[in-house]
């Protein structure tokens, strides 16, 4: 129910995935996760999804139908600086961008399963889920210093 329903107000509101993780600070596959019920997100993502939709927590869980049985924070969402930024010109990356952060990402991933990695925390392995936590975390923070780069050094005269 909590996916469908995350899903269903983020097509509402005609915004992706990407849209919708860059306003909750995760990563845009942790939104696919939760919308095919994969994973659940902590109680303070989902209440960030709660107020941008303006909907209760409850509506998202499926204990009510009424979406509208909540406080109206669509004042204090509209004064988001992330929602209501000027279109301003935007990097995108290209696909040798994401080559090089796939491969980065491969060699991290090995580093940290190898016998001197973080595979072992006390003595014990890093179960999958936490590798899998670890690997959407690390390919958010490449992707988001390769944009960030971007936008920094890329001469005005390029920017399309």
């Amino acid at each position: 129910m909590l996916g469908k329903r995350i899903k269903e107000l983020r097509k509402k509101k005609g915004l992706t995935q990407k849209d919708l993780a860059l306003y909750l600070g995760v990563s845009d596959r942790a939104v696919g996760y939760y919308e095919n019920e994969q994973r659940t997100p902590p109680p303070d993502i989902l209440q960030k999804i709660a107020d941008f939709f303006n909907v209760s927590v409850d509506y998202l869980l499926g204990r009510t139908d009424n979406p509208s049985e909540i406080k109206n924070f669509s004042k204090e969402i509209s004064k988001n600086p992330i929602i209501n930024q000027p279109q301003e010109w935007q990097p995108k990356l290209t696909e040798k961008d994401k080559k090089d952060i796939a491969k980065t990402l491969k060699e991290w991933m090995k580093d940290l399963t190898s016998a001197e990695g973080l595979a072992f925390f006390n003595g014990e392995p890093i179960d999958e889920e936490t590798k899998e936590y670890l690997k959407d975390s690390f390919e958010m923070i490449l992707k988001h210093a390769r944009l960030m780069n971007k936008k920094k050094y890329t001469p005005k005269k390029y920017r399309k």
